[in-house]
């Protein structure tokens, strides 16, 4: 799904401004390949992005699976978490889009990605679930880019446990220490490079809730826009 072009006064109200915080942003793709932020979205946004998150029946929400199209497989031993992918539907989410779309224009004017379109879901961890360490794509083979996850979980304690733990890249199926880990306070959001980072979410001891999304770029064939998506 595209999200849609922000309004002129959407983008002021939520959209992300020179320097706050598209230049940091773009200055750690760039240095690092990932950053964490602790509150780059408006309260306002991040309330009603949870009361969304919370309205919506737990039926909705389907098993999250590993690999795309004809690949995709459920395994609860490498991931246990629940999804429900976004759309426009929702003013918040709308606005959430918003914001997106002028990050994924920001970091494109500076870091010059080619970033396409974002796609994202709202991910459901209920107490013992997890997340294997795994890469969001693999060199070649993918669309995403740029992985995002923005934390909606209110009044984390570091005893709920569930945090986001990036290592560093080449690491895959070896033991190695985090680069970073990424506590899923309320409004906290990570950023990396999606081909770059092994990462994994470590087991949950309280219900956590997040929005996950990806930029990506296109992939055409012919008259057929982006068709692995």
């Amino acid at each position: 799904m595209n999200a849609a072009a922000p309004t002129a006064a959407e983008a002021r109200r939520f959209g992300p401004r020179d320097g706050d915080p598209v230049d940091l942003i773009a200055a750690a793709l760039r240095k690092d390949g990932y950053i964490s932020l602790p509150a780059p979205l408006p309260p306002v946004l991040l309330g009603g992005l949870l009361r969304h998150f919370r309205s919506i029946d737990r039926e909705h929400f389907r098993r999250g699976g590993i690999g795309r199209e004809e690949d995709h497989q459920l395994n609860r031993f490498v991931r246990s978490d629940e999804i429900f992918w976004l759309d426009n539907g929702n003013p918040a989410v709308s606005a959430y889009l918003n914001w997106m779309e002028a990050l994924r224009l920001g970091l494109n004017r500076r870091l010059f990605l080619g970033l396409f379109d974002y796609e994202c879901h709202y991910a459901y961890y209920d107490r013992g679930t997890f997340y294997k360490k795994h890469l969001d794509a693999f060199k070649g083979s993918t669309n995403r880019v740029v992985s995002t996850v923005l934390y909606l979980t209110p009044n984390w304690q570091p005893r709920d446990a569930g945090e986001l733990a990036i290592y560093p890249p080449g690491t895959l199926g070896e033991a190695a220490e985090p680069l970073l880990t990424v506590a899923p306070r309320f409004g906290q959001m990570a950023i990396f490079l999606s081909e770059e980072f092994p990462h994994e979410v470590l087991t949950v001891n309280r219900p956590r809730y997040s929005v996950t999304g990806w930029f990506r770029v296109n992939t055409s064939l012919g008259d057929s826009i982006d068709p692995a998506s």
